[in-house]
């Protein structure tokens, strides 16, 4: 099933969001434009104290503050905290609400937070999304779900608030295992582009002729086009942290190696942003990586 961004239906359901961060805030934004954002939760409590404000909506101090919300919407940080999160809700939600993680964890913490939840008659998607911070502040992230196709259907006027694209990939767990191979892709490209502007500083070439020169061609890509200009004047605001990216490709890393198939480019990035992190960019942007290959 594939979806397009809808546009102008009213949703009749209370929707929560949890997890406030560069992405998580506002998609909550997004879901609050359609009119059923009801709480806000986050782990630093001044954060979601601050959008609730501005929203004027709840802020949540614990998951019972969500217990009359038909969906829950995930973007957090680690399987733990996912699973810590899923736990409460657990307790608290009514029979046939809906919790949609949109954060990128392992295929076997998607299976067993939805396990948690349907002890519960509780739904759950694993839905991680690619875009990036624009992506979620201009409403077009691209959304790869795994679970109920029937669950999917009744939340996506919610999600697709911040959309551009809702496809229901399969069962649970097949969210997180397209947002792998996303990450691969992610990383092999990254590592090129950085690679090749780092060259062509080298080589003395002029930025404003080789980026567009560049995307006109079989070269030209997101990364590139987005974060192009920005490297090479060392401007790196995330975007996407390298930490945040470090993590992904360990787990990658290990479905991959699971797999059997061939890990040379998970295993150079995951070399490349430990070292980055090393030297100081974990909360800076990927395209930080620029730095290493320069040398």
């Amino acid at each position: 099933m594939q979806r397009k961004r809808p546009q102008g239906q009213k949703v009749e359901m209370k929707a929560g969001v949890i997890g406030l961060g560069a992405m998580g805030a506002p998609m909550a934004r997004h879901v609050h434009g359609k009119g059923v954002l009801t709480a806000v939760g986050n782990r630093t409590q001044a954060k979601a104290d601050a959008l609730a404000a501005e929203l004027e909506v709840r802020a949540a101090r614990s998951a019972a503050n969500f217990a009359d919300c038909d969906v829950v919407v995930l973007c957090v940080s680690l399987d733990a905290d996912v699973l810590e999160n899923v736990s409460a809700l657990a307790e608290v939600l009514k029979p046939g609400a809906i919790v949609v993680d949109h954060s990128t964890v392992s295929v076997e913490t998607a299976r067993r937070a939805a396990s948690l939840l349907a002890v519960h008659d509780i739904g759950f998607l694993d839905a991680p999304v690619s875009g990036g911070a624009e992506g979620a502040r201009n409403g077009k992230l691209s959304i790869m779900v795994g679970g109920d196709p029937a669950k999917l259907e009744r939340v996506s006027e919610v999600i697709g608030a911040y959309a551009a694209r809702i496809t229901h990939m399969g069962e649970t767990g097949a969210g997180q295992a397209t947002k792998a191979v996303n990450q691969v892709l992610v990383a092999g490209i990254n590592e090129a582009v950085c690679e090749g502007l780092a060259l062509g500083e080298k080589l003395g070439l002029d930025a404003q002729r080789l980026l567009p020169t560049l995307m006109a061609g079989a070269a030209g890509n997101w990364f590139l086009e987005k974060r192009g200009e920005t490297m090479l004047r060392s401007e790196f605001a995330p975007g996407f942290k390298c930490l945040h990216m470090l993590k992904d490709l360990r787990i990658v890393h290990g479905m991959a190696r699971d797999s059997g198939v061939r890990t040379n480019t998970i295993e150079q990035a995951l070399a490349d942003y430990a070292e980055l992190i090393e030297r100081g960019y974990g909360e800076a942007d990927t395209s930080a990586l620029i730095a290493l290959k320069r040398g």
